[in-house]
C-alpha cells in the first residue's frame, strides 16, 4: 500500500537566490538539500528545491506560498505537498509518513491542539507540513497569503495577529503566526480538514534533541520517528544563511553538523563506514567485507526495510 502512495508525494524546500550573508551558511544549505535528497532517493519521493522568487511581495517566509501553489496546479498528479524548511533535516531515515491516516483530512502540520485552544502563537509550526493537492489547499491559500505582502499590508497583519495569540512579540506577519490566527479565528471553516499531528516529530525543535543522539543510538532504533529517534530536527531560530540568529552561532553549527551527521550514519551503513563522531566529517569502516560484499545488503538497505538492527 505505501509503495503505492509514495509517488503521491512531492517534497519542496528552497533558500534565496543570493549567496548567503555568511559563507558557512552556503556550506550547511548544501548538507541540508544533500539530506533531502538522501531521503528522497531511499522512499522513491520526487523532490523540488526552488532558489527563485516567485512574487516579489511575498518574500521571506512567505514565498513557499505562491511557490506550493504553482507546484499544486502544474503537478495534478502529486497528492501531497510536502513543504520543508531549508533549516531543517530528516534525522530518522527510515521512518515514513503514516498517509493513510491522513485519508480524511487536507492539511497535516505539527503542534499541540491544546495550545491551540489557548491561542498560543507556537501552537503549529510550518518548517515541516502536508498540504493535500485539492481545491480545499487553494482557498486556505487564497484565505492566507493576502496577509503577507510585505510592506503596511504584512505590518498591519502583524499588529492584528499579535493582539489575537497568546505570547506573539511585536512584528510583522509571518506565515506560521498568520496561518494559526486563520484556523482559530475561522475553526468552522477550517479545522474539521486539518490533522494536527504530535505522535511523530514531522517538526522537532532542535535543543532537546541534538545532545541526545548518542543516547538515542544506545536504546532504541531508526524508523520510530518520535523522541526516541526524531523524524525531523528543525533548526528553529538559528537561522544559519543570515546574519543574526536567535541562538549563538556556534552552538547552531556544531548542532547542525550533530543532525547531519547523525543522518548521513544512517545513509552510510549500508556501506560499511561512518562519520568518526557527530562533530567529524571524516569516517571510518566499520565492517570488513572484503570476502562477502553482499551479505549485508538486505540487513542495512533501509530500502529492503532493513537497517533496524
Amino acid at each position: 500500500m505505501l509503495n503505492c502512495l509514495k509517488s503521491q508525494f512531492l517534497l519542496v524546500s528552497g533558500s534565496p537566490p543570493n549567496p548567503c550573508d555568511n559563507p558557512i551558511g552556503d556550506h550547511y544549505l548544501l548538507k541540508s538539500i544533500k539530506n533531502k535528497i538522501d531521503y528522497c532517493r531511499l522512499h522513491g519521493i520526487e523532490i523540488v528545491y526552488n532558489m527563485a522568487h516567485l512574487d516579489k511581495d511575498l518574500s521571506g517566509y512567505w514565498s513557499k506560498l505562491p511557490l506550493i501553489r504553482r507546484l499544486m496546479l502544474s503537478h495534478p498528479e502529486i497528492e501531497w505537498i510536502w513543504w520543508m524548511d531549508s533549516d531543517a533535516l530528516f534525522t530518522d531515515m527510515v521512518f515514513e509518513i503514516p498517509v493513510s491516516k491522513y485519508e480524511n483530512h487536507n492539511l497535516v502540520i505539527h503542534g499541540y491542539p491544546d495550545l491551540l485552544e489557548k491561542k498560543s502563537w507556537i501552537a503549529l509550526n510550518t518548517g515541516s507540513v502536508l498540504f493535500r493537492n485539492c481545491q480545499w489547499t487553494l482557498d486556505l491559500m487564497d484565505t492566507w497569503a493576502p496577509m503577507g505582502p510585505k510592506g503596511p499590508t504584512r505590518n498591519e497583519a502583524g499588529k492584528v495577529v499579535t493582539a489575537f495569540l497568546s505570547g506573539r512579540p511585536s512584528f510583522e506577519a509571518d506565515d506560521q503566526s498568520a496561518l494559526i490566527y486563520l484556523l482559530i479565528s475561522q475553526k468552522d471553516v477550517w479545522m474539521n480538514k486539518v490533522f494536527v499531528e504530535n505522535s511523530y516529530y514531522l517538526h522537532g525543535f532542535w535543543t532537546g534533541l541534538v545532545d541526545k543522539y548518542e543516547e538515542m543510538v544506545e536504546k532504541y532504533h531508526p524508523g520510530l520517528g518520535d523522541e526516541r529517534w526524531p523524524f525531523v530536527t528543525h533548526f528553529v531560530g538559528c537561522k544559519p544563511c543570515g546574519s543574526y540568529a536567535d541562538y549563538p552561532v556556534e552552538k547552531c553549527l556544531k548542532s547542525m553538523e550533530r543532525a547531519f551527521n547523525f543522518a548521513d550514519n544512517q545513509v552510510l551503513k549500508l556501506y560499511g563506514f561512518r562519520h568518526r563522531g557527530l562533530l567529524s566529517p571524516n569516517i571510518k569502516r566499520m565492517r570488513n567485507e572484503t570476502t562477502t560484499p553482499l551479505v549485508y545488503v538486505d540487513q542495512f538497505d533501509i530500502r529492503h526495510g532493513g537497517s533496524k538492527s
